[in-house]
């Protein structure tokens, strides 16, 4: 919780500083509205890092990355409970597709037998909380302040690591790279990512938002193969069903295509 609360705090001051000019532009009306959305959608993004991180105390990486891969699926399937958007048959394709590389490529102990633990439970509660957050961040950019939201959603997730910090006592074991991690998590993974986040899901959608975020497991695959470590071809075949999986729902047939 401790570096939960540094990371979004720097990240939540990063953003600040970066949208004041436009927040100064902003109704205060829209400003507030904007922020307003960002705080529930920060509810669900930090329920999910949470829940993720105290799941990882009782299971394994490998069960911990498999299970946190479910939130590609249950976004269409939560969406068109939720909001009534049913995805195309292009995107159930690409998204069958893509589950199908990711349980090649997290799959745990590569495909040995998977027991379900409370870790396993906690990690299954995250991919839930992971999904609403793509839901409901793609509800409220399309409707506020693109600048709002994203700050709204990244300094509820400080506040509330903050305020744990009264049930977990701070600690923590100051080194250089300690706060290289702090800095680089709040300013690029945290804050440049999330606006970025944002911004695009202001122009698409969420199904294929969590499409796209199925690459992640292969850009991890590319970096270890890039420094070296032993690359097992399951997972490289798990890659190419997620690559294929986006094709088939980016590759339009004409430009008037959906």
């Amino acid at each position: 919780m401790y570096f939960l609360s540094l990371r979004f705090s720097l990240a939540s001051l990063c953003l600040l500083i970066l949208f004041l000019p436009a927040f100064r532009r902003l109704p205060r009306r829209r400003l507030i509205s904007g922020l307003r959305g960002g705080l529930l959608t920060g509810l669900f993004l930090w329920s999910g890092y949470v829940l993720q991180t105290f799941g990882l105390h009782y299971t394994s990486a490998g069960n911990s990355g498999f299970l946190t891969g479910l939130y590609i699926v249950l976004v269409p399937v939560i969406g068109a409970v939720v909001y009534r958007q049913r995805p195309s048959l292009r995107e159930i394709f690409g998204l069958a597709l893509a589950a199908a590389g990711m349980l090649l490529m997290t799959l745990p102990d590569g495909g040995s037998r998977f027991a379900i633990n409370f870790g396993d439970l906690l990690t299954i509660a995250c991919a839930v909380a992971f999904a609403f957050h793509l839901l409901v961040l793609g509800h409220f950019s399309k409707r506020e302040s693109v600048e709002a939201v994203a700050l709204g959603q990244i300094a509820c997730a400080g506040a509330l690591s903050t305020i744990s910090l009264a049930v977990e006592k701070p600690a923590a074991h100051w080194s250089g790279g300690v706060v290289m991690a702090i800095v680089l998590t709040a300013v690029f993974a945290t804050a440049l990512a999330f606006a970025l986040q944002t911004w695009g899901q202001k122009h698409t959608t969420p199904t294929r938002t969590a499409l796209i975020f199925a690459l992640e497991p292969v850009f991890a695959l590319v970096t270890a193969w890039f420094f070296g470590e032993a690359v097992r071809g399951v997972a490289v075949l798990g890659g190419a069903l997620i690559l294929a999986g986006i094709l088939a729902v980016e590759l339009r047939r004409g430009k008037g295509a959906a």
